[in-house]
């Protein structure tokens, strides 16, 4: 198949790599110094696959006028700001196109868009806008594409619905479910099923707070919890906040929707209190040296918003690293990832260090800070970490050690939720 694909950001790149890869014929529309910054973002295995299929002719890079005139099949997967620049588009293409014309909408406009976009095209004529909820998850966005557990589609139209069931089979013979819907549901159902999860990462993460207070560890309550199959493990592991650029987006366009049909602060509240959440390893650590930080060498071990991706996009790291400069502290930092993103980000500041081994962050260093849970972070070398650090504290914002046996090796400890 000849398609076209609109949009610079992650679902963009991954739909146009993996349906290249498929044998399809790819133009996708971009800015090209935009597309270099993407390519930095280091999600795994994408970049490859995108070199391979550029050299192998299935993937170009185009302009606007040659992606109108390659196909009839259209993705957009534009930016939410950019409903305008869709609206022009089909006008463009409904102009061009009198019948058998697909756009399959991947933006998040919001709910009621996709009927919108619709009312610029026939579809007694075969003119369609379809709906499919980006549901990629940041770290293994190609892997889900390739492989998703169930597809939602927004689409009453049989011509549509054979043709992207054409075009994506290569990638559903283990699906399990086909869910089809209303454009508007189907646009619900991606807010929905964001909000969800936002939720419940910030009741857990308030279940830990209070943990605190109490004196109780929170991980024997979550295993309580999860025991009922009512509540189930997901998402219910806690921490020093979420992070990541559109899971954040999608929340906070889904909180606003809520508080103007509504007048509902429930999402407000869910992101007010995750951005307190991404201070909480920092004020275990102010408190823990009595509101005195000045020059301090403290090391962090994780510095993307999660393990398998270089993305710092809203991830807790950021907020730490600015407030321990603030405090006149020095920092070294580790990531197996994101380094390069986060030098970038602060630029060539002297008060931090950049390391490759993560042992060797640890050395004369007054506290160690964990933020994301990377494999390699689990079972470190404890006895190696005592005799390198000058004040042997952890503070796991991640919960990743056991807590009774780092005190046992003379750590001084405090987790989420794990006095």
């Amino acid at each position: 198949m000849k398609i076209s694909i609109w949009g610079n950001e992650l679902p963009a790149w991954t739909a146009a790599a993996a349906l290249a890869e498929a044998g399809n014929e790819i133009c996708i529309v971009t800015d090209q110094q935009e597309d270099q910054d993407f390519k930095a973002s280091n999600e795994p295995g994408l970049q490859q696959l995108i070199d391979q299929e550029t050299s192998s002719g299935r993937l170009k890079v185009t302009t606007n006028a040659i992606a109108i005139k390659h196909s009839t099949f259209h993705i957009l997967a534009l930016n939410p700001d950019e409903l305008s620049t869709a609206i022009s588009l089909i006008k463009e293409l409904a102009s061009r196109y009198s019948s058998n014309l697909l756009i399959i909408n991947q933006s998040n406009f919001g709910v009621g868009n996709s009927e919108q976009l619709q009312q610029l095209l026939d579809i007694n004529h075969d003119q369609v806008v379809a709906y499919i909820p980006d549901m990629l998850v940041e770290g293994s966005a190609l892997k889900k594409f390739k492989q998703p557990d169930s597809i939602i589609i927004g689409c009453e139209n049989e011509w549509a619905m054979l043709t992207i069931k054409a075009a994506l089979r290569p990638f559903t013979l283990t699906t399990k479910q086909w869910l089809t819907m209303s454009t508007k549901e189907a646009e619900f159902t991606k807010f929905a099923n964001t909000g969800m999860l936002a939720l419940r990462l910030g009741y857990i993460n308030e279940l830990a707070n209070l943990a605190d207070q109490l004196n109780v560890d929170i991980e024997v309550i979550r295993e309580a919890m999860i025991s009922d199959p009512r509540i189930g493990p997901h998402y219910l592991q806690p921490g020093c906040g979420f992070g990541g650029l559109h899971f954040q987006k999608y929340i906070s366009a889904f909180s606003e929707l809520m508080s103007e049909t509504r007048n509902s602060k429930l999402l407000d509240t869910v992101l007010a209190e995750n951005e307190k959440q991404k201070e909480q390893p920092f004020r275990k650590l102010w408190r823990y040296y009595e509101c005195n930080l000045k020059n301090k060498c403290i090391t962090l071990w994780g510095l993307s918003f999660k393990p398998g991706t270089a993305s710092i996009d809203n991830a807790p790291s950021l907020k730490i690293i600015e407030t321990l400069l603030a405090q006149g502290c020095t920092i070294k930092v580790h990531d197996p990832a994101a380094k390069r993103n986060i030098k970038e980000y602060f630029g060539d500041k002297e008060s931090i260090e950049y390391f490759d081994n993560y042992y060797d962050a640890l050395d004369e260093s007054d506290g160690l800070l964990v933020l994301t849970e990377w494999p390699e972070y689990w079972s470190p070398d404890f006895e190696k970490m005592l005799k390198k650090m000058r004040h042997p504290l952890i503070i796991d914002g991640r919960n990743i050690f056991d807590k009774t046996l780092v005190k046992s090796l003379g750590f001084a400890y405090s987790g989420v939720g794990k006095q």
